[in-house]
């Protein structure tokens, strides 16, 4: 049965122009990080991508290692979705991947060099079955490579139309301030930053990464903004037998959740409670309200939780009493 994309689709989702750019993003996006592996369902990766769309999702994030097996399964059934599904709206979708971490053996699979970026990107392409991306970022910085190297495959990759706009993700303010100054010498802007930034990690807000980014005008996207779930109601009883915690080669330990955090989310909790709003929906919304961002960007594996992510959206306004006293909670 052809997919038809809901024609409301574009009513109620809010739209942030990407730093100094003509290009909007919504203000929630969504990452195939995990749940889009070839170990996963396929019908549950399309019902989430086309619940995302008809909610006003435009913007889809890979990278080239995504998934499990390791090399590109994410991008390949991101690829046979929008082959089967999601073809008829190629062009209203942002579609961005990365390259920078370790996605082969060998001296040519991982960090920054300018053969890896641009061989990356090609695999990439033919993994999605796409001309070009929308975005193309670099993953990480790379200590040995030459950064005028990295950005110089940023710019020719955007010379030659395999991506539209380039960004950089996990830089630190003073190396993404180099980055979009030589870019913008070759001619062409650095779009957006990503990084991790949530209520539990603000890192980017105390070592000038925000205004950084801010300050070139380069868009900004938050990664992780539930820390991998613990900003949610999935812990708040203890730690669930098929949660992230629970399993091995994870992210997130167990070990990390102590009493003293488990403390401080169940008073968040109470805050959002107050607000009308489940953690999950706040942790966004204080991203949204308060944190500068041009959108968060957030994994799901179900289109419930796609659709109870996406009514953050719509209630991001925080009192003064309300700022002030998460403030105190997250100093805790």
């Amino acid at each position: 049965m052809t997919y038809l994309a809901d024609q409301a689709r574009y009513d109620t989702m809010p739209y942030r122009y990407c730093g100094r750019s003509g290009l909007k993003l919504p203000a929630l996006s969504l990452g195939l990080w995990h749940n889009f592996s070839d170990v996963d369902n396929y019908s549950n990766m399309v019902d989430m991508l086309t619940t995302a769309f008809d909610l006003g999702v435009t913007h889809f994030d890979l990278a080239n290692n995504y998934g499990r097996p390791f090399a590109g399964s994410a991008e390949r059934n991101f690829g046979r979705i929008m082959k089967e599904v999601l073809s008829p709206y190629r062009d209203e979708l942002v579609i961005s991947t990365k390259a920078g971490y370790y996605m082969h053996p060998g001296p040519y699979g991982d960090f920054g060099s300018r053969k890896y970026l641009i061989s990356s990107l090609d695999a990439s392409l033919k993994r999605m079955g796409l001309d070009y991306v929308d975005i193309f970022y670099h993953h990480r910085m790379d200590p040995n490579t030459p950064l005028d190297e990295t950005m110089g495959a940023l710019r020719d990759i955007v010379r030659s139309g395999k991506a539209l706009y380039v960004g950089i993700s996990n830089y630190d303010a003073p190396t993404a301030a180099k980055a979009q100054a030589m870019l913008e010498d070759m001619g062409v802007h650095c779009l957006i930053h990503q990084f991790r930034f949530s209520m539990l990690d603000r890192h980017v807000q105390t070592d000038g990464t925000l205004d950084a980014t801010h300050g070139v005008g380069m868009g900004s996207i938050a990664f992780s903004p539930l820390e991998q779930g613990i900003l949610s109601d999935k812990y708040l009883q203890g730690i669930p037998a098929n949660s992230r915690a629970a399993k091995p080669d994870t992210f997130l330990s167990a070990e990390r959740i102590s009493s003293d955090l488990l403390q401080k989310v169940t008073r968040l909790n109470e805050v959002a409670a107050a607000r009308g709003q489940t953690l999950a929906q706040m942790a966004i919304a204080w991203l949204l309200g308060v944190g500068g961002i041009t959108s968060v960007l957030v994994g799901a594996s179900s289109p419930a939780q796609i659709r109870e992510n996406v009514a953050a959206v719509y209630n991001c306004d925080f009192s003064d009493d309300e700022i002030a006293l998460l403030e105190q909670l997250l100093r805790a």
